[in-house]
């Protein structure tokens, strides 16, 4: 299994951005996907997650702002992030869990990207 994160970026407050994440090693179509993030100096923590068939879900912090999708054609998930305040500054990760599908608890997770990381600021 290999995920690989691309899309960070410096952008500023207000601003946009969409990372994307690469997935190889698994049947990527038939499978749950989900975003992480880890800002400084906190823990990680579940961003945004979406199954198979298309439903998404999404911590609370984010919902309205964040937007998941995939395509299976290409073997990729995305995030789309706007109105990015500097609190949203992290590592952005994709992981996926082989046991569960979509879940806030990052411990179901079994396999993670390297990371993309996102800063917002002026």
């Amino acid at each position: 299994v290999q995920l690989v994160e691309s899309g960070g970026g410096l952008v500023q407050p207000g601003e946009s951005l969409r990372l994307s994440c690469a997935a190889s090693g698994f049947t990527f179509g038939s499978s749950a996907m989900s975003w992480a993030r880890q800002a400084p100096g906190k823990g990680l923590e579940w961003v945004s997650g979406i199954y198979s068939d298309g439903s998404t879900y999404y911590a609370d912090s984010m919902k309205g702002r964040f937007t998941i999708s995939r395509d299976n054609a290409k073997n990729t998930v995305y995030l789309q992030m706007s109105s990015l305040k500097p609190e949203d500054t992290a590592v952005y990760y994709c992981a996926i869990s082989l046991r569960v599908g979509v879940a806030p608890e990052l411990d179901e997770y079994d396999y993670w990207g390297q990371g993309t990381q996102v800063t917002v600021s002026s």
